[in-house]
This record gives C-alpha cells, sequence and structure tokens, in this order.
C-alpha cells in the first residue's frame, strides 16, 4: 500500500496551479472536482507514489537475498514489467479515487475541505484497489486477502488523520482533516 499512500499524501504536498476539471461547472452548477484536484498534484503525487514503490521494489529484492537461506518469501509487486505497471496502478489508482470522492462531494453540495467520514479515510484505498484489481488481478487477490484488506481499512483513517494534521500544521492543507 505504501505507493497509494505516498502518492495520496504527496499530492497534497506538492499539488498547486491549474486545476484538473479547469473550472468546469457541471449541470447541478458545482464545480466538476474544484480547486484542490490539480495537474501538478496528479503528476507529482503519481511520480513519487511510483518512486516509492521502485525504492520498496529494490529493498525487497534485496531483503528476499538475503533471506533466502530461512525458506522465507517476502510480499512483492511481481516480476519485471508486471511490477512497474502494478506500483503504477496502485499510485495513480489512490489519485483517481480521491478525485472520485471529490466528484461525489461537490454532488451532494459539500465544499472544498468538508469532512465526509469515512469516505475521506478511505476514498484512495478503494481506488488503489479498484485499479489494480482490473489491471493485476491474479497479483491483487494473491497479496490483499482478507486479513491484509481488514488491516489497511482499520489501519489507514489513523494514518490519514495523523498525515492531514501534520499537512495542516505545514501549511499545505486549509482544514486539519
Amino acid at each position: 500500500m505504501l505507493p497509494a499512500y505516498v502518492a495520496n499524501c504527496s499530492a497534497a504536498l506538492f499539488g498547486g496551479g491549474r486545476s484538473i476539471d479547469g473550472g468546469l461547472v457541471l449541470w447541478d452548477g458545482r464545480r466538476a472536482l474544484g480547486d484542490g484536484k490539480t495537474l501538478r498534484g496528479l503528476a507529482l503525487g503519481s511520480a513519487c507514489g511510483v518512486g516509492v514503490g521502485i525504492l520498496q521494489m529494490l529493498m525487497l529484492s534485496t531483503a528476499q537475498e538475503t533471506l533466502q537461506h530461512l525458506d522465507v518469501r517476502l510480499p512483492a509487486f511481481g516480476e519485471g514489467l508486471e511490477a512497474g505497471i502494478i506500483v503504477f496502478c496502485l499510485s495513480v489508482g489512490a489519485l483517481l479515487g480521491d478525485m472520485a470522492a471529490s466528484f461525489f462531494k461537490r454532488r451532494l453540495g459539500l465544499k472544498r475541505g468538508s469532512p465526509l467520514p469515512p469516505i475521506d479515510q478511505l476514498d484512495f484505498v478503494a481506488g488503489a484497489w479498484l485499479l489494480t484489481a482490473l489491471v493485476a488481478r491474479e497479483w491483487f487477490f494473491e497479496q490483499f486477502t482478507t486479513g491484509v484488506m481488514l488491516a489497511v481499512i482499520i489501519i489507514t483513517p489513523v494514518l490519514h488523520v495523523a498525515s492531514n494534521v501534520i499537512g495542516y500544521l505545514m501549511g499545505k492543507k486549509q482544514v486539519p482533516w
């Protein structure tokens, strides 16, 4: 999940500039996504998620070589191009999930920064899982067992709130949630 986590927080940290929706107002008189979803955030968030995924692959490969005599198999992103595609899907999927939640929050009339628990804490997880499951179904269901998914669903809101408070204290978020 690390590529998804890093992509999600990096988009907020490095975002700004031109909005993805270009100011588009939809049939309900509200913005499609709003000013909080930017091209720079999407690009840099995705790049950071992929970058940390690559680092994770290198570290896992080294650790696996070290532990091979113990017959221990560490979780991995797959091999070669498949691994790159999986890391990309986790990263980009996280941001697409966050954008989908923003789209629905705008339809509900909620303004940027308005809380919508637990959607705010798990939207990026759902996006990362959905895109990855669509593209790498076999890998996804081998890695994301019921126990792993439950752990992610329990741990993520705590991490999400903590990272948002840090972003708020750094001046990168308008609200601490």
